[in-house]
């Protein structure tokens, strides 16, 4: 008799917040310091006054510093909020106001918007009662493993925001949705969603403001998807759209990583309002500086959470195990990671808690967990953040190859390093390529675009008088500043970005492509559009027919990446010879095709890759790779190296070259010259490949 084998079958409930049960709701929060503690029901959004409250007896309806209790009679879609008496001592941390209405930290979403009381209470949006019950008609995480990845980090608002976009509904998870046969074409295999955590969209109260916060670094609520970005007005509705866009990518083969933010929060310094956190336990949730009139701000953004507090560690835990196991992600990128390894005095500490905690938990153990390994406040652990299980945004990496095509001095040697998956980095503790996320460009920075179209940012929309943002960006703008109708200009323009992203996706490591970087988006010079909600940080659709050659060749780019294990090593390269004695898995040589001499003064170089073990089976056998790079300014005569001219070897992309032969995805390019020698354009990359080798890993 055969087997059965039902899906897993348990409740990974929250232990607080607003438990759903059959008859009622239960209402669970923690508190030390309250001294009251109030549930206020509302029966609708835009409610200025509760319809009912609900008063928790100290004696009957407190265990310890948990204060809980049911509510028959109310379910799914019930609007509440928590209100707390206590002590209200800012010199010793303490910031009770009784009037406040608090957000519930374990919210598991919010509905309405800020409201104005008449005693110039702020009052947040409402949180709500949520059914976590979806079909997920037998969905599992897709666990592809991480060396095979290709991260595309995107905004789900301005994703489909645009006019151009042409789907039914504009900025929202449903939106996405219907792009999914774009991201299908393009090949990525991961989405990584910029801040989905529900955060202000708004002033305080209710007015719109010159400034939003658009990218969504601005969370207040961990548990909910934003709603914002919810097509349904329904309260709860963006919970099940957020299923839903999950569902649809896994179905097409596509992962989702969540940009999480638990290094701050929306509620500010001691200026700031009181909508959570402050007015429950306020020197619990973050940390405080002196006695506790002032808050530390490693995080650049006013406070900055007390992550390696027990209770904060526990409700970050539970949130990460909430999104992994109730929404089915496939992983997470913590913004400024850093801030997770200082204590609660703000000390970088070894081994800190809650990133091993993160590491080591066995719900997450399919899932893919990557640090922004610095903050704000000095601490840079590109390298050297957490253990085995974490892989790192390559800070290091964007900055050398972004030099080294500029043309700088010196770059040479590091840009190899960076091809060769930063052994430096990550070799000596045990890691491996794939725990580098290579990355160019990212949300926080120059798209692709105008990283080759200004050398200087150009801020001036965002209100700050051009002061916000950074001012290195190793960017050219090839003698004009911004458009140009230059042939010359945009002819060099257009090389610089297929350097990059050959450079990006040959390289071993896991590439992440920034959201439009495949059709040239630009932000018009905008080097930090975090406040910018319209054109200038939307993706034009529009541009993908206007630049329909370079979406070509970078999906070939991303194609090849997917079926050569050759440029996606799950180990460090060696110079060693395999078991064949065909090539080494790496050698460098110089333009005359002998062994490099790293410390000469030059802009060029050739990299021969032999073959890597294919998997048993594979549909696509290994090639050997063999890479010409030259950043110089002039044209320059490269010579084939002795031990790679027996192999057969046919161009696969050359990025001086015009569309359509700047890329040949059947492999059908011209082979070198039989001289062995080859002229190698000013500031481009040549890649040729051999024939399939067929040779499996044991």
């Amino acid at each position: 008799m055969g087997l059965v084998h039902p899906p897993l079958q348990f409740s990974l409930g929250l232990p607080y917040g607003a438990v759903l049960q059959e008859t009622g709701v239960q209402f669970v929060v923690v508190s030390k310091s309250a001294t009251a503690m109030r549930v206020l029901l509302y029966d609708h959004v835009d409610d200025h006054e509760p319809t009912d409250i609900i008063r928790l007896n100290p004696e009957l309806d407190r265990w310890g510093d948990v204060w809980s209790v049911f509510v028959p009679g109310i379910g799914a879609g019930q609007l509440y909020h928590f209100q707390a008496d206590g002590p209200f001592d800012p010199a010793r941390g303490q910031r009770f106001n009784g009037k406040a209405r608090l957000i519930d930290p374990y919210a598991r979403a919010l509905a309405g918007k800020f409201q104005q009381a008449t005693d110039g209470i702020i009052r947040p949006p409402k949180c709500v009662v949520v059914d976590d019950t979806f079909d997920w008609q037998g969905d599992r995480h897709l666990k592809r493993n991480l060396s095979e990845s290709v991260i595309y980090e995107m905004h789900v608002k301005g994703f489909t925001a645009s006019k151009s976009s042409g789907v039914k509904h504009p900025g929202t998870y449903r939106g996405i949705i219907e792009k999914i046969p774009y991201l299908k074409s393009l090949g990525v295999t991961a989405v990584e969603l910029m801040p989905v955590h529900d955060f202000p969209t708004e002033g305080w109260f209710g007015e719109t403001l010159p400034r939003v916060n658009y990218w969504g670094y601005d969370p207040m609520a961990f548990f909910a998807p934003h709603r914002g970005y919810a097509a349904s007005k329904e309260p709860g509705g963006q919970c099940r759209e957020f299923k839903e866009m999950v569902l649809e990518l896994h179905r097409a083969g596509i992962e989702v990583i969540l940009d999480v933010v638990f290094n701050h929060t929306c509620e500010g310094n001691e200026h700031g309002p009181t909508l959570s956190f402050k007015g429950l336990e306020n020197n619990v949730y973050y940390m405080l500086a002196g006695n506790g009139e002032h808050y530390k701000n490693y995080s650049g953004c006013g406070n900055t959470v007390n992550g390696n507090h027990p209770i904060v560690r526990e409700m970050i835990f539970h949130c990460l195990r909430y999104w992994v196991h109730n929404y089915h992600v496939d992983g997470f990128r913590f913004d400024l990671a850093s801030i997770l390894s200082r204590n609660r005095n703000g000390d970088l500490v070894p081994n800190p808690p809650l990133v091993e905690a993160i590491a080591e938990d066995p719900l997450m153990a399919d899932t893919k967990i990557i640090a922004e390994a610095w903050d704000a406040a000095g601490a840079y652990q590109v390298g050297a953040f957490g253990n085995r299980r974490w892989a790192e945004w390559n800070g290091r990496y964007r900055d050398d190859v972004r030099r080294f095509w500029r043309g700088d001095p010196g770059t040479l040697g590091a840009l190899a390093t960076r091809l060769a998956g930063s052994s430096d980095l990550y070799a000596s503790s045990g890691r491996r390529p794939y725990h580098s996320i290579n990355f160019i460009t990212s949300h926080d920075g120059f798209t692709i675009n105008d990283l080759v179209s200004y050398s200087y940012k150009h801020n001036e929309e965002n209100g700050e008088d051009n002061r916000d943002g950074d001012n290195q960006n190793y960017s050219e703008n090839f003698g004009v500043e911004g458009p140009t109708r230059r042939k010359d200009v945009n002819m060099w323009r257009s090389r610089q970005i297929r350097n990059f992203l050959t450079t990006l996706l040959l390289s071993q490591g896991v590439p992440m492509v920034v959201s439009g970087d495949e059709c040239r988006r630009t932000q018009k010079g905008n080097n930090n559009a975090y406040c910018q909600d319209g054109p200038i940080s939307w993706f034009d659709w529009s541009l993908v027919q206007k630049h329909a050659d370079l979406l070509r060749f970078t999906t070939a780019l991303i194609q090849f990446r997917k079926n050569q294990p050759t440029v996606r090593r799950a180990s460090f390269v060696s110079g060693h010879y395999g078991d064949d004695h065909t090539l080494p898995d790496v050698a460098w040589f110089n333009a005359d095709g002998i062994t490099h001499d790293w410390n000469a003064f030059d802009h060029s170089m050739v990299s021969v890759w032999g073959a890597a073990p294919s998997p048993a089976g594979t549909k696509h056998p290994a090639r050997h790779v063999m890479m010409f790079i030259h950043a110089g300014s002039l044209p320059r005569e490269f010579k084939l190296p002795q031990l790679a001219r027996r192999e057969p070897w046919r161009l696969f992309l050359n990025t001086a070259a015009e569309s359509p032969f700047d890329v040949f995805p059947e492999f059908d390019g011209p082979a070198p010259p039989d001289s062995g020698k080859l002229i190698v354009p000013a500031r481009s990359m040549l890649c040729f490949v051999s024939p399939p080798i067929f040779k499996t890993g044991r």
